[in-house]
């Protein structure tokens, strides 16, 4: 997908008042301590693995299964994500 934009990203391309709210939206979510410590723990896994020597090239670590995922099974999950 390199050089195509999202549906959503042309949306907020178009809006910069809707960019504005949801750039506001996106940095309180992401500041609330629970999404820090599960961001903190994602960065841990990730760290190890690589030391580890484990490929998780493309792949996010998925805090329900605990292990890693393919990125796009991991946010494309129904009811995940959509705020």
């Amino acid at each position: 997908m390199v050089g195509r934009k999202s549906k959503s990203a042309k949306y907020y391309a178009k809006n910069p008042l809707a960019k504005k709210k949801k750039a506001a939206t996106d940095k309180k979510i992401n500041s609330r301590p629970e999404q820090i410590k599960k961001r903190a723990e994602a960065n841990k896994k990730r760290r190890d693995a690589n030391k580890n020597g484990q490929n998780i090239k493309g792949k996010d670590y998925d805090h329900a299964s605990n292990r890693f995922v393919k990125s796009s099974k991991n946010r494309g999950r129904k009811g995940e994500g959509n705020r």
